[in-house]
């Protein structure tokens, strides 16, 4: 298992006619945890695209617990419990500056090739970062 938390602070342009955090900016919320997770294992989404393998969207889960306010520093804690295949599994924890829970949130990544148009197995450099934690 492999986890990483960063921190972001919410804009005022994230935040709805309520004042809270609008729901749709925790899909941003979990790329931010993904990307700064693969940075912390010394690798970036871009360098996986330069070397042909891009990772879209399967499936997005989310469960709105508090609402976050403009402002507030919040904790994005990202894991990887099961080791990555084809698919990769990501679960996100955002917590406020009380270090409330907040929001859970799940979604599924395809390793898919970009020449053959096809999913695919984790680039080799990913997978030599990532086996250690497994």
């Amino acid at each position: 298992m492999y986890t990483h938390s960063t921190k972001i602070r919410v804009r005022y342009s994230e935040t709805d006619q309520m004042g809270y955090v609008y729901n749709g900016n925790y899909a941003q919320y979990y790329e931010i945890g993904r990307v700064e997770m693969l940075r912390s294992l010394g690798m970036t989404y871009q360098e996986m695209e330069n070397d042909g393998v891009m990772m879209p969207l399967l499936e997005l889960n989310s469960k709105f617990i508090k609402p976050a306010f403009y402002d507030q520093e919040l904790t994005i804690k990202t894991t990887v419990d099961e080791k990555p295949g084809i698919r990769i599994k990501f679960i996100y924890e955002i917590f406020n500056e009380a270090e409330e829970l907040i929001n859970i949130g799940k979604t599924t990544l395809v390793f898919f090739d970009m020449e053959k148009k096809k999913p695919c197995l984790p680039p080799p450099a990913f997978v030599e970062r990532m086996i250690k934690f497994f």
